[in-house]
């Protein structure tokens, strides 16, 4: 047992297997003395990248983003390393968009990917989806597929939740049809489902089910530290870590659980946070999985050319999980989108900085090329920008003149779209055509409505988000014809027919 408490077993077979055959064809390639890779920065090896993506991540839910309650040494640690975003956002307040637009550059209304996959179902609301994508197009060339053109080994940890349920094409959008060698755990759903579901059994694909009672998100861990020990430390690689963890069921192992109760019984909550010691056990389980990446990239020695990038998909799932920001998951406002986001480039990255402009979840597969010296793909990765001036503290700002939501579906929010320009963020309802306009720089928590106060303001952002839609083709509601009001509120899961 190591000192995070855990029982090292055997490699799972698909793991094995697949890196056995990476040796093979990484022995057979030097025999063949292809051309060198492109070199970043003067390293002679390209750089690694360890991206870290949590599900239902809060932004007050790690100690360096103010938490007290939940206890996060490692990832605190890695902050302290690197560079924090305190404006960092997710291109959507639900996961399967927000995922979409990290892995293509692209904002979910571009991909007509605009809810998670497979949506609710609101047959009396006000007004009509529109028949939205369930899945990534395959002529996109997405980050992991221009890292594997120019040779990087691109390996899937986790929840994927990109595909097509019920539809034809379901099978053929798996993380293998979309640019990674390896998939571990990523299938069609956005939390596990499985027979333990946090706990063994577990059901997903190439993971076994270990012993009674291990944890889902040790498991993984357990294949993500296996794939960094054996691939050769001469071939650059992007370890994708998409964890199902804080997804509900909020389940977390006995001792930990008993841990929080009792530390619940004499906090102090000053900040509102939310004190559930079953999901603040999920969050120790997580920065204990941080811990043991970041130890075994320090034991293998390729910590000083590995970026690691660690975010999350949208807000935290519960009231309390936002920092003091308004709302949670599934909202318009700033607790469903604004996330926690820690970046370590060691080398060029000056640590225990902090960055205040916004950036978003399409910015990755830019910076992520920018970083390993490869020439952008601005037709692919059409509405990111590389951060890379940011990190390298060139620079405190972008060249952007805002960023954007859409989301023309019905959650917990009425169907929305959003601009955020430099401080000011203004949110349009589908519905009846309501603003809010706030000054986030004065009201971070958007609890003054100043649509009425500056409406010149509020209709110029309003026009501009108007004319970003019509660049982007983002798909717009219409009026249903089976509206009834007494019924509009009904929620139900949705399962589209194929087309």
């Amino acid at each position: 047992m190591n000192r995070f408490g855990m029982n090292r077993r055997g490699w799972t077979l698909p793991v094995c297997l697949f890196l056995a055959c990476l040796n093979a064809s990484i022995g057979l390639a030097e025999l063949a003395q292809p051309a060198a890779m492109p070199e970043s920065d003067g390293n002679a090896q390209p750089p690694n990248f360890v991206f870290l993506l949590v599900d239902d991540l809060g932004w007050g839910d790690f100690g360096c983003y103010g938490a007290r309650f939940n206890e996060t040494p490692h990832i605190d640690a890695l902050a302290g390393q690197g560079m924090t975003f305190q404006n960092a956002y997710a291109a959507c307040a639900v996961c399967s968009p927000s995922r979409a637009a990290i892995l293509s550059g692209c904002y979910p209304a571009r991909l007509h990917l605009t809810d998670w996959i497979a949506g609710h179902n609101h047959p009396h609301a006000k007004l009509s989806v529109p028949d939205w994508n369930m899945r990534i197009d395959h002529e996109r060339i997405l980050l992991p597929e221009a890292l594997k053109e120019s040779g990087y080994t691109t390996a899937f940890f986790g929840k994927w939740h990109l595909m097509p349920i019920g539809q034809d094409d379901f099978d053929q959008h798996y993380p293998t049809d979309h640019g990674f060698d390896l998939n571990v755990g990523g299938r069609e759903w956005g939390q596990p489902k499985g027979p333990g579901r946090y706990f063994s059994p577990f059901d997903v694909p190439n993971l076994d089910d270990g012993e009674p009672g291990e944890f889902l998100t040790d498991k993984l861990t357990d294949a993500a530290v296996e794939f960094l020990e054996a691939t050769p430390q001469s071939q650059p690689f992007l370890l994708y870590f998409s964890y199902y963890t804080l997804h509900g069921p909020i389940m977390s192992p006995p001792e930990l659980v008993a841990k929080y109760k009792a530390k619940a019984k004499t906090f102090e909550n000053t900040n509102n946070e939310h004190l559930d010691p079953a999901r603040a056990g999920m969050v120790e389980r997580l920065d204990e999985s941080v811990g043991r990446l970041m130890q075994t990239l320090d034991t293998l020695g390729i910590a000083d050319n590995t970026v690691i990038v660690l975010t999350g998909d949208n807000g935290g799932n519960f009231q309390g999980t936002s920092g003091g920001l308004r709302d949670f998951k599934g909202f318009s406002h700033e607790g469903g989108t604004r996330e926690p986001l820690v970046v370590k480039w060691p080398g060029v990255t000056k640590a225990g900085t902090s960055c205040d402009e916004p950036v978003i979840g399409t910015d990755f597969y830019p910076t992520m090329l920018d970083i390993a010296n490869l020439a952008p793909r601005p037709d692919q990765h059409q509405d990111g920008l590389s951060i890379v001036p940011l990190l390298k503290g060139d620079a405190t700002t972008l060249s952007r003149d805002a960023l954007y939501w859409h989301y023309p579906h019905y959650h917990r929010t009425a169907p929305y779209g959003a601009i955020r320009q430099g401080d000011w963020k203004l949110i349009e309802f589908f519905e009846d055509g309501r603003l809010e306009l706030f000054d986030l720089s004065k009201d971070p928590s958007e609890t003054t409505n100043l649509a009425q106060t500056y409406p010149e303001r509020a209709e110029r952002l309003l026009q501009q988000m108007v004319a970003w839609r019509e660049t982007t083709g983002a798909q717009m509601m219409s009026d249903n014809p089976d509206y009834r009001p007494e019924e509009a509120g009904t929620v139900t899961r949705q399962n589209r027919k194929k087309k």
